[in-house]
Formats: C-alpha cells, sequence, structure tokens
C-alpha cells in the first residue's frame, strides 16, 4: 500500500512545478523489432517540468558536463517514467536525458522525475 505522506509530496511537487514550471514533452523513441523491421515508434508525452542549471562546483567534465540541465519533471498526469535515451524539451531546446531519478522512496509513488539532460 502507497504511503499517504508520498501522495502528498507528490502533490506539493506537482503544485510548484506547475506554479514555476513550462509545459514541455518527453519523447521516447521505441526501436521496431528486429526481426520485423520498421521505423523506430516516436512517442512524445506532454509533461510540466522546471529545467535548472547546475551549479560551478557540480560540474565536474566527465559525469555532469557544461551546459548540462538538471530538469524537475513533475510526475503527476506523466504516462511514463523518464529515463536514460528520452528526451525532454525545455526552453525551446531538447536534451538527451542521460541520468534518472524518478524518488520512489516507498518503491510505488514517484514524488518527482529529476532528470540530467544534456543538449541533444
Amino acid at each position: 500500500m502507497a504511503n499517504p505522506l508520498y501522495a502528498r509530496l507528490q502533490a506539493t511537487a506537482a503544485r510548484l512545478i506547475k506554479a514555476y514550471g513550462q509545459t514541455g514533452t518527453v519523447t521516447r523513441i521505441v526501436e521496431p523489432d528486429p526481426s520485423v523491421g520498421g521505423d523506430p515508434t516516436e512517442t512524445a508525452y506532454t509533461a510540466t517540468l522546471v529545467p535548472m542549471a547546475y551549479n560551478a562546483r557540480e560540474i565536474d567534465g566527465t559525469v555532469i558536463k557544461t551546459g548540462d540541465m538538471q530538469i524537475y519533471i513533475s510526475a503527476v498526469g506523466l504516462a511514463i517514467t523518464p529515463g536514460p535515451g528520452d528526451y525532454a524539451t525545455a526552453n525551446g531546446n531538447t536534451y538527451r536525458i542521460i541520468n534518472s531519478d524518478p524518488n520512489l522512496y516507498d518503491g510505488q509513488t514517484p514524488v518527482v522525475h529529476i532528470v540530467q539532460g544534456r543538449i541533444a
């Protein structure tokens, strides 16, 4: 059973992201089955998100590079869990998701998706 505390935290995160964020998209590209062939399928999901630059002290040049963005994505209403290989569009830029943290504190309720995006 989901912990009600995490449902409240999820609602608070969604409210703050909606108030201070923007509407963007999370796009997933699914490669076709090799035995069947065909073209990759691209699906865009509307999301509410907040892109923020990393602090200079967080940029190490290997894992986090200059220009990378930390993107907070509301879990409310998002049909997928963003992960590496997906793309997020914010501020008119498309970012390839490098790392992702769904913040599943109880294993069931994603409070907020925090992803590392790099200009695609």
